[in-house]
């Protein structure tokens, strides 16, 4: 369904089925931005603990590295 297709089955709902449809709309994007403010700060604080102080960045190959021996540590040991 198009977006005017949408806006004119709005008109066709009853009162009660648009304040419905309201709720949902509010829920979705209440979801939609938290997940985002939550990714956005996970990034942050994943890029303080990976660059320390007068050292340089992690390269890829470093961060393989890590992950493969938390992996390692998770599940065989």
């Amino acid at each position: 369904m198009t977006l005017p297709e949408l806006q004119r089955a709005i008109y066709q709902l009853s009162v009660e089925e648009q304040l419905i449809l309201l709720e949902t709309l509010v829920q979705a994007l209440r979801v939609r931005s938290q997940t985002k403010l939550e990714r956005h700060t996970l990034v942050n604080q994943l890029r303080g603990c990976l660059k320390k102080p007068n050292q340089p960045a992690l390269t890829d190959t470093d961060i393989e590295l890590m992950r493969e021996e938390r992996l390692v540590e998770k599940y065989l040991k």
